[in-house]
């Protein structure tokens, strides 16, 4: 059901208010044109720069309401419209921290629900007063499908021929590109990607997929709820791991259609638990460039808003963005910090239960292919329901690199310093670092290879021995933590090694 269906239920089904919070006011209002023109209703519309207008025939401004721009005014007016009539507010939410129009509206609102006429109010956030809230059905915008985005991009292209001629040199299959990657951002967003996108040579062709990729990362990075992540790892970076690999290597074509055919499902992730700095944050990059897949960073922090309903609504939004840009791989970092309150009676209301169980439904029933990696260190901190089988198709843990891997891991970065790992004693190396994570290993040879550098020698065995010796693990200096973690672990989770 799109967008002017679903408003057309609303209005038809009773609700006399509707809430709409979106940057696309101007999608908004053709949302409510062509349901009124459905419905065959007369609609006003009140700005605060302009007053009352109402829309001519639904195709045309009509003259403006004098005297009518303030609220209160304005709302006293919109109240008086004939039976059955569409009102609509732009950003009425920002005046209504008067108890004055605050009344008016909740009385204007008793009046529609008996005349059988729908208030409509457009935000461009969600401010809506709690006690308005009660009274109004929330209307979600939605993101552009595929072929509404073809749409956009052939609008747009025509639009721009039309001022200063392009040349279109695209394939059929760079199309396709072009729309894939377009596809969890909002309509003004892609259009202004493809305006880009042409804006240098006035040509738009195969060589654009990197201009709009690149244009993608920039925007769903300003929008703050989710970060697209670079990913030149791969899988034999990591050092260990076989079993966590192998279980990635039997479903990395899980995502296509011939699995679907099969009778498969596409897998739907793995909560990583384990010590810090073993690697589990290197596995969400690694995991997305073995599978050929975007990866997408939710810092859950950075859903927590100070208005009642924004949080929950930024937690929705980055959700729903994930799910349109599909088949993609999400990855949660540090998912305790942020929900760990949802675990016990917190004093943020209730808020951190609301947030997570909103997760824990979406994790549950989400059925776009989103591969969902979380990773977290503190186990004691994590709500009980996330460890519950369904929501993650297994749960691993993280160790600390044996014997074995700690020369792997040697090896991996020393290479990746340009240094031949035959010209240092990997064996002397790994007893050295003993009870060391991967991290823990990779700063003792940057640490090695910054005082051999200051002292104008080459990097040796014994530099990084040195550097072992100077820097105790976490291991050693949370030891009871570390032996905590351990000990809960075994029986409970299946090792990633």
């Amino acid at each position: 059901m799109g967008d002017f269906d679903r408003l057309e239920q609303l209005i038809t089904g009773g609700h006399c208010c509707i809430s709409i919070v979106t940057y696309e006011e101007q999608y908004a209002l053709e949302v409510v044109r062509q349901a009124a023109m459905n419905l065959k209703c007369d609609v006003w519309v009140w700005t605060f720069s302009e007053g009352v207008r109402n829309w001519i025939a639904l195709q045309a401004e009509g003259p403006i309401v004098a005297d009518t721009d303030k609220p209160d005014t304005g709302l006293c007016n919109l109240a008086g419209s004939k039976d059955g009539s569409i009102c609509v507010t732009l950003d009425l939410a920002a005046h209504l921290n008067s108890g004055k129009t605050s009344r008016i509206l909740r009385d204007m609102i008793d009046r529609f629900s008996k005349k059988n006429s729908t208030l409509i109010m457009i935000d461009s956030e969600d401010k809506l007063p709690s006690v308005i809230k009660s009274y109004s059905a929330p209307l979600e915008i939605s993101f552009p499908d595929e072929k509404e985005l073809q749409d956009i991009i052939n609008t747009t292209l025509k639009r721009l021929h039309h001022k200063k001629p392009i040349e279109i040199g695209i394939t059929r299959a760079g199309l396709d590109a072009v729309v894939r990657n377009l596809r969890g951002l909002s309509r003004r967003q892609a259009q202004q990607i493809i305006i880009d996108a042409t804006s240098n040579d006035q040509r738009f062709d195969d060589n654009d997929i990197n201009e709009v990729i690149a244009g993608k990362r920039r925007m769903i990075q300003s929008g703050g709820l989710l970060e697209y992540i670079q990913t030149p790892l791969d899988l034999s970076e990591i050092g260990g791991m076989k079993r966590l690999k192998r279980w990635l290597k039997l479903r990395k074509d899980a995502f296509g259609a011939k699995a679907v055919e099969f009778g498969l499902k596409a897998p739907r992730g793995v909560l990583m638990l384990g010590v810090q700095g073993a690697g589990k944050s290197l596995c969400a990059k690694a995991i997305a460039t073995a599978w050929q897949l975007p990866l997408l960073r939710m810092d859950p922090g950075a859903l927590y808003a100070c208005y009642i309903g924004e949080s929950e609504r930024n937690l929705r939004d980055a959700l729903r963005q994930t799910e349109m840009m599909s088949p993609v791989v999400l990855w949660i970092d540090e998912i305790e910090k942020a929900f760990a309150s949802a675990a016990s009676r917190s004093v943020d209301g209730g808020l951190s239960q609301r947030m997570f169980g909103t997760l824990l439904t979406w994790l549950q029933e989400h059925e776009a292919p989103v591969f969902v990696v979380a990773t977290a260190n503190d186990i004691e901190a994590l709500p009980p329901e996330l460890l519950r089988k369904g929501r993650f198709d297994e749960i691993f843990f993280v160790e600390l690199p044996d014997h074995a891997v700690r020369m792997e891991i040697f090896t991996i970065h020393l290479k990746k310093r340009r240094r031949d790992p035959k010209h240092f004693d990997l064996d002397k190396l790994a007893d050295a670092s003993q009870n060391y994570s991967g991290s823990e290993i990779e700063q003792a040879i940057l640490s090695a290879l910054h005082e051999a550098y200051a002292n104008k020698t080459e990097l040796d065995t014994n530099g990084i021995l040195s550097a072992l010796q100077n820097s105790p693990p976490l291991s050693v200096t949370m030891a009871e933590k570390v032996r905590q973690l351990l000990a809960w672990a075994k029986g409970r989770c299946v090792s990633a090694d």
